[in-house]
Protein backbone atom coordinates (compact mmCIF):
# COMPACT_ATOMS: atom_id res chain seq x y z
CA UNK A 1 0.00 0.00 0.00
CA UNK A 2 1.45 3.52 -0.94
CA UNK A 3 1.65 6.03 1.67
CA UNK A 4 -0.85 8.15 0.84
CA UNK A 5 -3.28 5.15 0.82
CA UNK A 6 -2.88 4.98 4.48
CA UNK A 7 -4.43 8.16 5.80
CA UNK A 8 -7.35 9.38 3.79
CA UNK A 9 -9.23 13.00 3.88
CA UNK A 10 -12.21 13.88 3.06
CA UNK A 11 -13.27 17.92 2.78
CA UNK A 12 -16.76 19.24 3.13
CA UNK A 13 -16.75 22.56 3.22
CA UNK A 14 -14.96 23.63 6.74
CA UNK A 15 -14.94 19.77 7.51
CA UNK A 16 -12.26 18.04 7.35
CA UNK A 17 -12.24 13.63 7.86
CA UNK A 18 -9.18 11.88 8.34
CA UNK A 19 -9.45 8.30 8.46
CA UNK A 20 -6.53 5.91 9.31
CA UNK A 21 -6.62 3.09 6.44
CA UNK A 22 -5.37 -0.05 7.65
CA UNK A 23 -8.22 -2.05 8.11
CA UNK A 24 -6.32 -5.42 7.74
CA UNK A 25 -4.24 -4.65 10.64
CA UNK A 26 -6.89 -3.01 12.54
CA UNK A 27 -5.03 0.73 11.44
CA UNK A 28 -1.83 -0.59 13.46
CA UNK A 29 0.42 2.05 13.98
CA UNK A 30 4.13 2.51 12.25
CA UNK A 31 6.49 5.18 11.45
CA UNK A 32 4.58 5.33 7.53
CA UNK A 33 1.30 5.34 9.07
CA UNK A 34 2.46 7.82 11.64
CA UNK A 35 4.77 9.80 8.93
CA UNK A 36 1.79 10.09 6.67
CA UNK A 37 -0.73 11.60 9.31
CA UNK A 38 1.59 14.32 10.03
CA UNK A 39 1.63 15.12 6.56
CA UNK A 40 -1.45 15.22 6.38
CA UNK A 41 -2.43 17.45 9.26
CA UNK A 42 0.04 19.60 7.99
CA UNK A 43 -1.69 19.94 4.40
CA UNK A 44 -4.98 20.78 6.20
CA UNK A 45 -3.42 23.81 7.81
CA UNK A 46 -2.67 25.38 4.10
CA UNK A 47 -5.34 27.36 2.61
CA UNK A 48 -6.21 27.63 -1.07
CA UNK A 49 -8.06 29.91 -3.06
CA UNK A 50 -10.50 27.48 -3.97
CA UNK A 51 -10.95 25.86 -0.91
CA UNK A 52 -12.16 26.61 2.74
CA UNK A 53 -9.59 26.40 5.44
CA UNK A 54 -10.60 23.88 7.52
CA UNK A 55 -12.11 24.72 11.01
CA UNK A 56 -12.25 21.54 12.49
CA UNK A 57 -11.61 17.97 11.79
CA UNK A 58 -12.05 14.59 12.67
CA UNK A 59 -9.86 11.33 13.16
CA UNK A 60 -11.07 7.88 12.61
CA UNK A 61 -10.29 4.36 11.24
CA UNK A 62 -10.92 2.48 8.42
CA UNK A 63 -13.09 -0.53 9.49
CA UNK A 64 -14.12 -2.32 13.27
CA UNK A 65 -11.38 -0.06 14.88
CA UNK A 66 -9.86 3.25 15.61
CA UNK A 67 -6.23 2.50 16.07
CA UNK A 68 -5.64 -0.96 17.88
CA UNK A 69 -2.44 -0.25 18.42
CA UNK A 70 1.46 0.00 17.43
CA UNK A 71 2.27 -2.87 15.00
CA UNK A 72 4.16 -5.30 17.25
CA UNK A 73 5.38 -7.17 13.93
CA UNK A 74 7.52 -4.07 13.35
CA UNK A 75 8.11 -3.31 17.04
CA UNK A 76 9.17 -6.98 18.22
CA UNK A 77 12.67 -6.57 17.05
CA UNK A 78 13.69 -3.00 17.29
CA UNK A 79 16.76 -1.69 19.34
CA UNK A 80 16.47 0.81 21.98
CA UNK A 81 17.60 3.50 19.46
CA UNK A 82 15.04 2.82 17.41
CA UNK A 83 12.60 2.53 19.55
CA UNK A 84 13.20 6.23 20.71
CA UNK A 85 13.10 6.88 17.08
CA UNK A 86 9.23 5.48 16.70
CA UNK A 87 9.11 7.15 20.04
CA UNK A 88 10.03 10.61 18.73
CA UNK A 89 7.94 10.20 15.50
CA UNK A 90 5.09 9.70 17.64
CA UNK A 91 5.63 12.40 20.08
CA UNK A 92 6.25 14.92 17.36
CA UNK A 93 2.81 13.94 15.36
CA UNK A 94 0.76 13.99 18.66
CA UNK A 95 2.18 17.34 19.50
CA UNK A 96 1.07 18.74 16.16
CA UNK A 97 -2.26 17.71 16.11
CA UNK A 98 -2.41 19.64 19.90
CA UNK A 99 -0.97 22.39 18.24
CA UNK A 100 -3.26 22.99 15.31
CA UNK A 101 -5.06 26.05 14.68
CA UNK A 102 -8.30 23.94 14.42
CA UNK A 103 -9.97 21.23 16.67
CA UNK A 104 -9.54 17.96 16.13
CA UNK A 105 -12.10 15.27 17.56
CA UNK A 106 -11.64 11.77 17.90
CA UNK A 107 -14.26 10.17 16.03
CA UNK A 108 -13.21 6.14 17.98
CA UNK A 109 -14.64 3.43 16.26
CA UNK A 110 -13.83 0.55 17.92
CA UNK A 111 -10.61 -0.53 19.33
CA UNK A 112 -8.20 2.54 20.83
CA UNK A 113 -5.48 0.92 22.32
CA UNK A 114 -1.96 1.64 23.20
CA UNK A 115 -0.42 4.52 20.24
CA UNK A 116 -4.45 4.29 19.19
CA UNK A 117 -5.63 5.55 22.38
CA UNK A 118 -2.61 8.11 22.78
CA UNK A 119 -3.42 9.33 19.40
CA UNK A 120 -7.28 9.85 20.19
CA UNK A 121 -5.79 11.74 23.79
CA UNK A 122 -3.61 14.17 21.52
CA UNK A 123 -7.02 15.16 19.86
CA UNK A 124 -9.21 17.74 21.78
CA UNK A 125 -11.37 14.98 22.58
CA UNK A 126 -13.00 11.87 21.88
CA UNK A 127 -16.41 10.88 20.87
CA UNK A 128 -16.53 7.03 20.77
CA UNK A 129 -19.12 4.04 19.55
CA UNK A 130 -21.24 1.87 22.09
CA UNK A 131 -18.92 -0.93 20.98
CA UNK A 132 -15.44 0.79 21.48
CA UNK A 133 -12.84 -0.46 23.33
CA UNK A 134 -9.83 2.19 25.32
CA UNK A 135 -6.62 1.16 26.97
CA UNK A 136 -3.12 1.20 27.23
CA UNK A 137 -1.97 -2.55 27.58
CA UNK A 138 1.87 -1.44 27.18
CA UNK A 139 2.84 -3.42 30.22
CA UNK A 140 1.62 -6.69 28.91
CA UNK A 141 4.25 -6.59 26.47
CA UNK A 142 7.01 -4.84 29.05
CA UNK A 143 6.84 -1.77 27.76
CA UNK A 144 5.01 1.76 28.42
CA UNK A 145 3.49 3.86 26.34
CA UNK A 146 5.74 5.73 24.12
CA UNK A 147 3.41 8.66 22.51
CA UNK A 148 2.53 10.62 25.34
CA UNK A 149 0.40 8.08 26.90
CA UNK A 150 1.22 8.59 30.31
CA UNK A 151 1.45 12.43 30.91
CA UNK A 152 -1.99 13.18 28.67
CA UNK A 153 -4.00 10.14 30.46
CA UNK A 154 -3.83 11.45 33.48
CA UNK A 155 -4.18 15.14 32.62
CA UNK A 156 -7.38 13.55 31.06
CA UNK A 157 -8.55 11.46 34.13
CA UNK A 158 -6.63 12.07 36.92
CA UNK A 159 -3.13 11.17 38.04
CA UNK A 160 -4.58 8.48 40.22
CA UNK A 161 -6.99 6.41 37.79
CA UNK A 162 -4.31 6.89 34.77
CA UNK A 163 -1.88 5.15 37.45
CA UNK A 164 -4.07 2.37 37.95
CA UNK A 165 -5.11 1.73 34.39
CA UNK A 166 -1.24 1.87 32.85
CA UNK A 167 -0.08 -0.07 35.86
CA UNK A 168 -3.09 -2.43 35.24
CA UNK A 169 -3.21 -2.42 31.20
CA UNK A 170 -7.46 -2.88 31.75
CA UNK A 171 -9.19 -2.03 28.86
CA UNK A 172 -12.40 0.14 29.61
CA UNK A 173 -15.87 0.26 27.38
CA UNK A 174 -17.21 3.19 26.06
CA UNK A 175 -19.46 3.65 29.12
CA UNK A 176 -16.63 3.07 31.75
CA UNK A 177 -14.32 6.01 29.91
CA UNK A 178 -17.28 8.26 29.63
CA UNK A 179 -18.01 7.97 33.56
CA UNK A 180 -14.20 8.65 33.77
CA UNK A 181 -14.19 12.06 31.79
CA UNK A 182 -12.31 9.89 29.14
CA UNK A 183 -15.09 10.42 26.31
CA UNK A 184 -17.16 13.18 26.06
CA UNK A 185 -20.06 11.23 24.65
CA UNK A 186 -21.23 7.88 23.41
CA UNK A 187 -23.12 7.19 20.47
CA UNK A 188 -24.91 4.25 18.12
CA UNK A 189 -21.97 2.80 16.06
CA UNK A 190 -24.26 3.79 13.05
CA UNK A 191 -24.42 7.57 14.05
CA UNK A 192 -21.04 7.65 15.10
CA UNK A 193 -19.45 9.31 12.31
CA UNK A 194 -22.73 11.57 11.64
CA UNK A 195 -22.65 12.97 15.08
CA UNK A 196 -19.33 13.84 15.42
CA UNK A 197 -19.87 15.61 12.28
CA UNK A 198 -22.57 17.36 13.38
CA UNK A 199 -20.26 18.55 16.80
CA UNK A 200 -17.50 19.63 14.02
CA UNK A 201 -19.82 21.49 12.01
CA UNK A 202 -21.21 23.26 14.97
CA UNK A 203 -17.87 24.09 16.03
CA UNK A 204 -16.94 25.22 12.42
CA UNK A 205 -19.57 27.90 12.15
CA UNK A 206 -18.26 29.75 15.27
CA UNK A 207 -15.54 32.44 15.34
CA UNK A 208 -12.41 30.64 14.05
CA UNK A 209 -10.00 32.94 15.66
CA UNK A 210 -11.45 32.98 19.13
CA UNK A 211 -11.69 29.19 18.79
CA UNK A 212 -7.84 28.91 17.47
CA UNK A 213 -7.19 31.29 20.76
CA UNK A 214 -8.89 29.23 23.14
CA UNK A 215 -7.24 25.98 21.93
CA UNK A 216 -4.00 27.46 22.43
CA UNK A 217 -4.86 29.06 25.76
CA UNK A 218 -6.16 26.31 28.04
CA UNK A 219 -3.54 23.98 26.04
CA UNK A 220 -0.55 26.44 27.42
CA UNK A 221 -2.21 27.13 30.62
CA UNK A 222 -2.31 23.69 31.87
CA UNK A 223 1.37 23.55 32.77
CA UNK A 224 0.82 27.01 34.30
CA UNK A 225 -0.08 27.88 37.54
CA UNK A 226 -3.69 29.67 37.57
CA UNK A 227 -2.29 33.60 37.69
CA UNK A 228 0.17 32.79 35.03
CA UNK A 229 -2.72 31.00 33.41
CA UNK A 230 -5.17 33.78 33.58
CA UNK A 231 -3.22 36.35 32.13
CA UNK A 232 -2.66 34.14 29.23
CA UNK A 233 -6.10 34.48 28.66
CA UNK A 234 -6.12 38.29 29.13
CA UNK A 235 -3.69 38.81 26.10
CA UNK A 236 -5.67 36.65 24.12
CA UNK A 237 -9.44 37.83 24.92
CA UNK A 238 -7.77 41.63 24.17
CA UNK A 239 -6.01 40.12 20.93
CA UNK A 240 -9.51 39.13 19.50
CA UNK A 241 -11.22 42.55 20.16
CA UNK A 242 -8.91 43.84 16.96
CA UNK A 243 -10.55 41.20 14.84
CA UNK A 244 -13.30 41.66 12.26
CA UNK A 245 -14.60 38.98 13.49
CA UNK A 246 -15.36 40.06 16.46
CA UNK A 247 -16.86 43.46 15.25
CA UNK A 248 -18.94 41.67 12.78
CA UNK A 249 -19.52 39.06 15.66
CA UNK A 250 -20.76 41.48 18.11
CA UNK A 251 -22.70 43.83 15.48
CA UNK A 252 -24.38 40.75 14.32
CA UNK A 253 -25.45 39.97 18.07
CA UNK A 254 -27.38 43.06 18.68
CA UNK A 255 -29.16 43.13 15.47
CA UNK A 256 -30.26 40.23 15.51
CA UNK A 257 -28.67 38.80 12.67
CA UNK A 258 -26.71 35.74 11.53
CA UNK A 259 -22.83 35.97 11.29
CA UNK A 260 -20.49 34.24 8.66
CA UNK A 261 -16.87 34.70 9.91
CA UNK A 262 -14.06 35.46 7.90
CA UNK A 263 -10.89 33.90 10.12
CA UNK A 264 -9.77 37.74 9.83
Amino acid sequence: MADTDLVLVDRAGPLATVTINRPDKLNALNPRVLEALGVVFEALTKTSDDAEPVRAAILTGAGKAFVAGADISDMASITPSEGKRFSEIGQRLCASIELLPFPVIAAVNGYALGGGLELALACDFIVASENAKLGLPEVTLAVIPGFGGTQRLMRRVGIGKARELVFTADTLNAEQALGLGLVNAVFPAAELLLRARDIALKIASRGPLAIAAAKRVMLRGESLDLAAACELETQAFASLFGSEDQRSGMKAFLEKTKVAFSGK
